[in-house]
Parts: C-alpha cells; sequence; structure tokens
C-alpha cells in the first residue's frame, strides 16, 4: 500500500506495522518503506521512531479517553442510580469496541502500547502518557476506585494494573485463544462478546476484599 508523506500518512502506515510486529520490531526503514516515503520525512514531522510512537498512541488514545468522558456523562445524565463497578467496566469495554470500530488496528496498537510502557527502558513513555492522559482517566479511575472493595491505596493500584494485565493478555493473544475455544469447544469466538465476558470476573477481582493476614505467613 502507498501512502503520501503527510504525517497523518506517515502514522497511519506505522499503526499498521506496529499493530502486525510491535514498537520494538517495527524499524524506522520498514515505515519508510511501507509510507513510500524518506528518513527525512519522519525525522521532519516527528523528531525520532520516538515521536512517531507517541503520535500513534495519541491517534487512540485521545479517542478513547473522548468516548470514556461521554459515555460516563451519558450514564449520569440518563440514570438515576449511582453508577456500578460493571457499570464501570461495560463503559471500558464499549468505550474500546467504538475506537475498534473506527480504526481496526485500535485494540492491536492499545494491547501493544501497554505492554511498551511497562518496559523498564520506556520512562518517557511512561512520563509523556502520565503527562498528555493522567488528568483525562482521573474521572474514571476515581470512580472505580470508590466502587471498588475497601483497600489501601498501593493494593488498588495492584488491582488497577491486574485489570489491565488481564485485557492486554486478552487482546494479545485473541486470535490463539479464539482457534483454541474453536477446536475444544467447536465454537467461533467474536471479540465482542469475549470482551464483555470478561466483565464479571474484572469486577469481583476489585470487589474482593484485601487480606494483608498472609504478610504474616511469609
Amino acid at each position: 500500500m502507498a501512502y503520501k508523506g503527510t504525517p497523518s500518512s506517515i502514522v497511519e502506515a506505522a499503526e499498521e506495522l506496529f499493530a502486525e510486529q510491535g514498537f520494538n520490531e517495527t524499524t524506522v526503514r520498514q515505515i519508510t518503506n511501507h509510507a513510500g516515503v524518506n528518513l527525512a520525512s519522519i525525522n521532519y514531522h516527528f523528531g525520532s521512531k520516538k515521536g512517531l510512537i507517541q503520535a500513534v498512541a495519541e491517534k487512540f488514545l485521545t479517542p478513547l479517553c473522548n468516548s470514556l468522558e461521554r459515555m460516563l456523562n451519558d450514564f449520569q445524565m440518563q440514570s438515576a442510580q449511582e453508577i456500578s463497578l460493571e457499570d464501570l467496566l461495560e463503559i471500558l469495554m464499549r468505550a474500546l469496541l467504538s475506537v475498534h470500530h473506527e480504526n481496526l488496528h485500535a485494540l492491536s496498537v492499545f494491547m501493544r502500547l501497554l505492554e511498551l510502557a511497562y518496559m523498564k527502558s520506556q520512562e518517557e513513555l511512561r512520563s509523556f502518557l502520565m503527562q498528555r492522559y493522567h488528568s483525562k482517566l482521573q474521572p474514571y479511575i476515581h470512580l472505580l476506585r470508590v466502587n471498588a472493595a475497601p483497600m489501601e491505596e498501593d493494593e488498588f493500584f495492584w488491582r488497577l494494573h491486574f485489570l489491565l494485565g488481564s485485557i492486554t493478555f486478552t487482546l494479545s493473544n485473541f486470535h490463539t485463544l479464539s482457534a483454541i475455544e474453536k477446536t475444544e469447544y467447536h465454537s467461533d469466538a467474536e471479540v465482542e462478546k469475549i470482551m464483555h465476558r470478561m466483565i464479571p470476573v474484572l469486577a469481583a477481582g476489585l470487589q474482593a476484599r484485601a487480606d494483608k493476614s498472609y504478610f504474616c505467613r511469609i
């Protein structure tokens, strides 16, 4: 596929390769060949591969945060009931699927972005994501915290990352898991159904009371 050398078309080409191969595995040479541009175009528009990764992240995370905010507002305006943990997780899944329907690379990019951000060497990327999106996500995270079981802040930190880890594992292994399901149970998995099936499991994890008595046994 040939692309013109505009910033948006370079991002589109990079996004496709990142979704298929991963961020570390994709080289700048592959991106320039795929986009039909020279190296100078990437350096001019993005400064480096790191800058291009940030641009790809923004293309996904900005609409995701906007969807979360809009869905939260809609729920609170339309429902007289207090929002529940299941409601919040349903909103997250719907927001992810909304972005997925707009961009078929979105879920793969999200999964690979989380994997990359957790790497020890990616302090710059984590700093970028925190500065750009922490305030946007804070209202949603606050509601998760309020609706979760009583626990210390450090415990909630880990529960939140267990949640993200479960989503990342499921998305990154979706094709393998769906192939296993088809072999074992003769049924075809759909990403929408699988993501919604995660809701009660994730909710149970956040609702489970923290038991610190095990520290005494170590």
